[in-house]
């Protein structure tokens, strides 16, 4: 598990810590009556902003929002499109959250070639894999060209 905290002095924040810092940020805002699973979540968008997100559910259950689907929609009404990484915090697992397959489809729209995803839970990162391994074969604009 990573949860790697700047030691005394240092001025040098890691994105993956500026990540971690805004998801927990959202999540403690999370609306989850229901479930009772607040999540949270933050994107860094390709030049480098952070935008975050967390759960809003809804007594009609379908209609909720993930808190990826909310960090993803702030980046793009900031302007941004593309996304370098994000992060998911949410959880009792050691291996940390990964995200469900309604939001791996929206991470694949907006990823960068290079793009990572980092699983968080309480204790921190418990693991980070490349967006391209969320979702193989993804559906995409690609498939949308006549």
């Amino acid at each position: 598990m990573t949860r790697s905290r700047p030691g005394p002095g240092s001025a040098e924040i890691s994105a993956a810590d500026r990540l971690l810092a805004a998801a927990e940020e959202a999540r403690a805002h999370a609306y989850a009556p229901y479930s009772r699973f607040p999540v949270g979540a933050a994107v860094l968008s390709g030049d480098g902003r952070i935008f975050a997100g967390c759960n809003v559910e809804n007594a009609s259950y379908p209609v909720g929002t993930c808190a990826e689907a909310g960090a993803i929609a702030a980046m793009v009404a900031g302007g941004a499109r593309r996304l370098a990484a994000i992060l998911v915090l949410g959880g009792e697992d050691a291996a940390g959250l990964a995200p469900c397959g309604a939001c791996r489809q929206r991470i694949a729209e907006f990823a960068t070639p290079e793009a990572i995803v980092h699983c968080a839970g309480p204790a921190g990162i418990g693991r980070t894999i490349a967006a391209a391994e969320l979702l193989p074969s993804t559906f995409g604009e690609k498939d949308l060209r006549r």
